[in-house]
């Protein structure tokens, strides 16, 4: 940014927003290259069908983003636009998603191994009869 010539058909105080945004719009661009090299179907190939769900999900709520991104710019307010309500049901998808990545990757319980543990960490009273014989024992000496 320091050898770059300040435009004048804006604000200057506005160049570094500008910058920045450009220096995005860049890397969005390289990864729509780097994507858009490889088909789609040798990329879903490669996955599992989880794996395949996240890519679908993240590319339709990129699109809808940059729709979102785009309106704004036209000056249309996209909150009132079906786009929202768009990006709302991918957000739902990716949430289930994450509940079934999160529920495999959760430790498996051993039912037996938890009972047993349970059972001898208890206290267990012993039996009124075991009581009155260890009495007796006591009170002959």
């Amino acid at each position: 940014m320091a050898g770059e010539e300040i435009n004048e058909d804006y604000p200057v105080e506005i160049h570094e927003y500008l910058s920045t945004f450009e220096n995005s719009i860049g890397a969005v661009d390289e990864m729509l290259k780097t994507m858009m090299s490889v088909s789609r179907n040798e990329l879903l190939q490669k996955l599992d069908p989880l794996e395949q769900a996240k890519v679908d999900l993240v590319s339709a709520y990129t699109l809808n983003s940059m729709f979102w991104v785009y309106l704004a710019t036209q000056g249309v307010n996209p909150k009132e636009h079906p786009v929202k309500q768009e990006l709302e049901r991918i957000r739902v998808y990716m949430n289930r998603v994450k509940e079934i990545t999160d529920k495999k990757k959760a430790g498996k319980l051993d039912k037996g191994a938890a009972a047993r543990f349970v059972k001898n960490a208890l206290w267990e009273p012993k039996p009124k009869n075991a009581l009155k014989v260890a009495n007796k024992g006591k009170s002959k000496n």
